[in-house]
């Protein structure tokens, strides 16, 4: 005899567990979303106490119009404007985005339009630029790395009783990060600059074309952790202090025909100006030594100097070269070796000879 079949056993399997997937969905987006909303809250409120801190000593920040948004992964900072003023100087910044992924708070973005404003002193600068991004990695005890990229970039600077200097770049990117092994020991920063056919007027008489500059730099700022964002007198004095200088690995300029190497270093006397020695190739020399020896002795002569140093210099790679055949070159053979260049008492000097016309006044 077969078991009747009662209405409770016939009845379809319950479909809830369908719902699973979705409630969970739910909640994780309620959750995420409650976490956004404090992590930008918390942003706010740590920005605003920052701000009040800069202004305390006498730092004071506007951005104006500030938002922050960025929901469901990122906080983007935007201000309509940007503007920093202290005792020492002043400058004001166009619109400015700061972005930074939530599950990544220590890498962020920065993109801002010109133009840029900037009064130290009585110097004032303006500077304008196609695009303009900066990035920054963190660490948990200071930085990996940061860069910056600006494509189209020109500018003037005046006052200081000197003439308005202009210069434009299609395109600068500078990198840093920290020294490997001295960072912690040093506080030392190796700098990367890279610029391309700049334009800056005021030098071509001194070269002697009106050609483009290619500019490549290599350098290391030892001390740099010492600087802070305090007025630039201080900061440089602190700095100088501490024993910081700057240890140029390569400086290279390229301009035309006329290409110049240079390694060295420098720091600041305490007169603060200035100080230091500069070791230099390079390529075109006669013109070079000419352009700078005719500012003193007048064109004919100084064109003559040129000459002489031109094939002195030549006169040694020979003379090298017949006393050892089989050694390796220097470097580029175009490039021929200076005098050093030095930086000493408030004077520029290369080799034992000071260039007329130069002062190197006190930096603050």
């Amino acid at each position: 005899m077969t078991a009747t079949t009662t209405p409770a056993a016939r009845r379809a399997p319950s479909r809830k567990g369908l719902f699973v997937p979705f409630i969970l969905l739910a909640t994780l987006v309620v959750l995420w979303s409650a976490a956004w909303f404090w992590v930008r809250d918390r942003a706010a409120r740590e920005m605003d106490a920052w701000l009040a801190a800069e202004a305390a000593a006498g730092r004071t920040w506007t951005c104006a119009d500030r938002s922050i948004t960025g929901y469901p992964f990122r906080i983007e900072l935007r201000c309509a404007s940007l503007a920093f003023a202290r005792a020492d100087s002043r400058f004001t910044l166009g619109p400015i985005t700061a972005v930074v992924q939530v599950y990544q708070p220590r890498q962020g973005i920065l993109e801002a339009s010109g133009p840029f404003h900037v009064e130290q002193g009585d110097l004032t600068g303006d500077v304008t630029w196609g695009s303009l991004n900066a990035s920054f990695h963190g660490a948990s005890e200071g930085f990996v790395r940061a860069s910056l990229v600006v494509d189209a970039l020109k500018g003037t600077v005046r006052g200081g009783g000197q003439p308005d200097i202009a210069f434009e770049a299609p395109h600068l990117e500078a990198h840093g990060r920290p020294t490997p092994g001295r960072f912690a020991s040093d506080g030392a920063v190796d700098l990367s600059l890279r610029v391309a056919k700049a334009r800056i007027p005021l030098i071509d008489p001194f070269v002697g074309n009106t050609d483009p500059t290619d500019i490549d730099l290599d350098a290391t700022v030892n001390r740099a952790t010492t600087l802070r964002t305090g007025a630039v007198a201080r900061e440089l004095d602190a700095w100088r202090r501490a024993g910081g200088s700057l240890d140029i690995a390569l400086l290279s300029l390229a301009k035309g025909n006329r290409r110049v190497q240079a390694h060295g270093s420098l720091d600041i006397d305490s007169a603060h100006r200035p100080q230091g020695q500069i070791d230099l190739r390079a390529a075109g020399v006669e013109a070079i030594v000419g352009q700078i020896m005719g500012q003193r002795f007048g064109a004919e002569k100084g064109a003559l100097i040129g000459n002489l140093v031109g094939q002195f210099l030549g006169g040694g790679r020979r003379a090298r070269a017949e006393a050892e055949p089989d050694a390796p070159p220097r470097g580029d053979p175009a490039l021929k070796a200076l005098p050093p260049l030095r930086l000493t008492d408030g004077r520029l000097m290369l080799g034992p000879f000071p260039i007329p016309n130069v002062d190197l006044p006190p930096l603050y």
